[in-house]
Formats: C-alpha cells, structure tokens, sequence
C-alpha cells in the first residue's frame, strides 16, 4: 500500500546484516596499516549510508508484497501490486512484483470464475421446486431454499431445531441416524395441517468438500419430494370405483328391472310404458348427477393442499347464484334475500368457479329443504383478526360471528340461512360426509346425492377456510362459511398461522 514503511528494528538488523562484511574489511585495512583511520571511517560512513537506501527501499517493497499477498487471502485482492509511494522495484528482487501482480490477476480470474459457479448454484437452488432443508450436525436448520420457505409458510427456519418444524418421529429418527455417521435414508410421512399432505423426504449426510461450499458446519442435507398428488390420485380411484359401485346398484337394478317388464308383461302396456319410461328418465339423470358429483369431489380432492391465489368478489357470485336459482325458489313460493351490504365486503382468496359451486350446493339445499312460502337469507360480515362482530339478522335479533381459531387473519363470513325444519343436533358433525343422509328416501325424491356438502367441505378445506352449521329442529339451519379475507393485513400475515388447533 502507498506509505509503506520499513520497520526501525528490522531496518536495523538487515542493515548491519549487509553492511558488517564491508565494514569488517575496512577495519582490518586500518588495523593492518594498508589505510588511514579517517578515510577508512568516511568509506564505512558511506557504506552504511548506501546500504541504508538500497535496504530500506527493498523492505517497504517486501512489505508491500506480503501487504498484497494477505489482501488476497482475505479477500481476493486485486490485480495490480500497491507500492510504496516514491519507490519503484526492488533492485535486489525486480521480477517479485510481476510475479506477485500476476499472481493477483490470475486469482482475480479464478475468483470470478468461483463467483460465477457459486451464483449459478445458488440459482439452480432456489429454482428446484422440491424443498431442500440443510441441518448442521446438532440437527439445526442453517438454510433452507425457497421451495421450503413457500412449503413453511414462510417461517424464520434458520437456526431453529428441526424437530419444531417438522414434528414427525420417523423423520426425525432417520435424521438422527445419518448426523450419527450413518448412511443416508428415504422416509415417507405426512404433515396433518392444515390439509394433509404427503412426502418422501430422501436424508443425505454430507462429507467437508460439500459443506464448505453451501455452509460452513453442514453435516446433512434433507431433500422433499411431495407425493400428495399421487396418493390422491390412487385414494380418488379406489374411492370412485367403491362409491360408483354402491351408490350405483340401486339405480342400475331399478333400470334393469323396468326394462325388463318393458320387454316382457308390459311390452303392449301403454300407460305402464310412460310410467316406468318417466322412472327410468328419473334414475337414469340420478346416477348421472351422482357420476358428475363424485367427479367433482375428486378433482377437488386431487388439489385441496393447494390453496387458491387469486382475489374474488363475492357479491358478484352469489348476485349469479341466487339468480340461478330464483326459478327453483319461486316454485315453492319461496324467495333469496341478499343483504344489500354484500357488495361492500372486502374480496377473499379464492378460485371463483369452486366457490359458486360451494354457495350453489348450500343455497340449493336451502330451498330444498326450506318450508313453502319461506325465505333464504345470504348475509355477510368481515371479521378483523381476532375479533368478534355482531351481525344483524332479524330486526330487533342481535348475534355474533366469531371467527374460527383456525382463521387468525381477516376473514369474511357469509351465512345462508332457511326456515326448514331443522336438523337434530347429534347430525351436525356427521353432514359433510361424503352420502351421509339424514333421510334417505326424502334426500333421494328430491334428487340429492349425499355429496353436495362433502363438496363444499373439500373446497373450504382447499381454501384454508372454516364451515360452521347451526341448526334448531322446527326452526331452520344456518351454514356459515368463513374465507381468509384478501386484505392488506391478511397479504402481510404469515399463511403459516392457519392451523388446526
């Protein structure tokens, strides 16, 4: 660097090093009487003078150089050799600094060139959509790629033990295992909330070269693969085909039995004829609403541990909704009253085809089973995190809405209550079972097929949502849906707080 200094002490040791051979010689000369006293000390005095020059430079010059040569074991340096301000090369070593400068560019190349290798793997990390999980040999999590970060909602990961992130025994084992020497595992397991998924998770341990170049104290490295969408897809195909085939037979015999006295007793029976076709038509559109259902149900299944993104607008769905469905209402001389304050609920995220069909099957049942004459009440409320606000729903008739531990953000709630007979209570838990009735023969006339709430269940579950059902028997049943509201507040809210408590 410029201003290099040689140190006084080693100035003065190199140079009574270098000059004492001089010096010597100039005394024997005097002492043996071959040269005067004075002249001999004028020569020794200039001697040391020059030597002084010459010494002086070459130490700030080896200064500089081992200046240099730690800049760039600490931090690559540079490509030219700092020298001392006023000095050029050394006399005694002018090719060190051209050796050194070299040096320093050909490390300069090499560091970019790691650089570059080291940006390249960083980008193909943070591109891999499996999560990977790097733990140190105490089972802490040191880093974590984006995949993992978006799978943990975003949580600080760094530093904590893994046992409080992914609490799982068999996981936690095999990790255990290969940070005690041995080797690596694949272990499939599941996490339960806040909709159950499934992966593998391959524990690899990983030697010193490998560490060292993603961090420092490395020892194992956890590679998750999610197989979520294969086991729903092989549990869609086993359910559909023992779903289709019990729920099926019914209707299959009933068929097969009308055509069979069509073909027979009632081959010349005209009025039998259009009674049992007008049947046939009935069971046949059933099992075609009940194939149409269970296809539904396993789409939903296959990608309930996605949640939707987008931002929707329930107004305008349920507006569409009860338009679908006045007709329906209106031949039961029953009507579906909106709250005018829906428009002014703030949008939720949601995917809007999956939550008409969520508000299509409740507000259909509500007609359904809603008495003649009766109406269907939609109303709506936001629900700040962790409070509870009242909601008006009669006149004079005040109740609060409590939004369900499982949404600590903004939700929006949206009830859809009917005047029917009412449900009893030792039902309630049991209606979003895929073709739980209550009442079979009456579920089946009016041409339900035990899937309608399984449905809206699964697409909630997909929704990180909540459904609560209030009923009283000889009253009528409420059915209140809660959505995480797409409000700043809730952008800036951690997904990782929706949990099942």
């Amino acid at each position: 660097m410029p201003g290099h200094r040689a140190r006084p002490r080693r100035l003065f040791l190199a140079l009574a090093g270098v000059s004492a051979p001089a010096l010597l010689a100039l005394a024997l000369l005097v002492a043996g009487g071959w040269l005067a006293f004075w002249p001999a000390a004028i020569a020794g005095a200039g001697v040391v003078l020059g030597l002084a020059l010459i010494v002086r430079t070459h130490l700030a010059h080896l200064e500089a150089v081992a200046d240099a040569i730690r800049s760039m074991a600490a931090d690559g340096g540079g490509e030219t050799l700092p020298m001392p301000r006023g000095s050029g090369p050394s006399a005694l070593a002018p090719a060190l600094s051209d050796a050194v400068t070299e040096a320093g560019r050909a490390w300069s190349v090499r560091r970019r060139e790691l650089e570059a290798v080291a940006a390249a793997n960083e980008r193909i990390l943070a591109s891999l959509p499996d999560p990977l999980i790097l733990l140190d040999d105490e089972r802490r999590i040191l880093r974590v790629n984006p995949a993992a970060e978006a799978l943990f909602d975003d949580q600080r990961l760094a530093g904590r033990d893994l046992i409080a992130v992914l609490r799982n025994p068999s996981l936690i084992e095999a990790v255990d295992a290969v940070l005690a020497g041995g080797a690596g595992r694949l272990v499939e397991f599941s996490l339960p909330v806040p909709v159950e998924r499934v992966f593998s998770a391959r524990i690899e341990p990983l030697d010193d070269q490998v560490d060292a170049t993603m961090a420092d104290g490395a020892a194992a490295l956890i590679a998750l693969h999610d197989l979520t969408r294969i086991k729903r897809a092989d549990q869609m195909r086993a359910d559909f085909v023992a779903n289709a085939s019990h729920e099926l037979r019914t209707p299959l015999s009933t068929l097969l039995g009308f055509i069979e006295t069509l073909r027979g007793p009632a081959r010349d029976d005209a009025a039998a004829r259009d009674r049992f076709l007008g049947i046939m038509h009935e069971q046949a559109s059933r099992m075609s609403r009940l194939v149409a259902d269970l296809l539904s149900l396993s789409r939903i299944e296959l990608n309930e541990h996605s949640p939707p993104t987008d931002r929707v607008a329930l107004s305008r769905i349920l507006a569409g909704v009860a338009d679908a469905l006045q007709f329906k209402a209106a031949e039961k001389g029953m009507t579906i009253a909106l709250a005018p304050d829906l428009a002014d609920l703030p949008p939720v995220i949601g995917d809007a085809d999956e939550l008409a069909q969520v508000f299509q099957n409740l507000i259909d049942n509500a007609v359904k089973y809603g008495r003649e004459g009766t109406a269907v009440r939609v109303t709506g409320q936001f629900i700040p995190a962790g409070s509870a606000a009242p909601r008006i729903d009669r006149p004079g008739e005040q109740r609060t809405i409590p939004a369900p531990r499982r949404l600590p953000g903004d939700a929006v709630a949206i009830a859809v209550e009917d005047e029917g007979e009412g449900i009893a209570r030792e039902h309630l838990s049991r209606l979003t079972e895929r073709f739980y009735r209550i009442d079979t023969a009456r579920s089946r006339d009016l041409g339900g097929t035990g899937l309608g709430l399984a449905i809206v269940k699964h697409i909630i579950n997909r929704h990180r949502g909540a459904i609560k059902i209030d009923s009283a028997v000889g009253k009528g049943s409420t059915f209140t849906v809660y959505l995480p509201a797409a409000t700043e507040r809730s952008a800036d809210r951690p997904a990782a707080a929706v949990t099942k408590r």
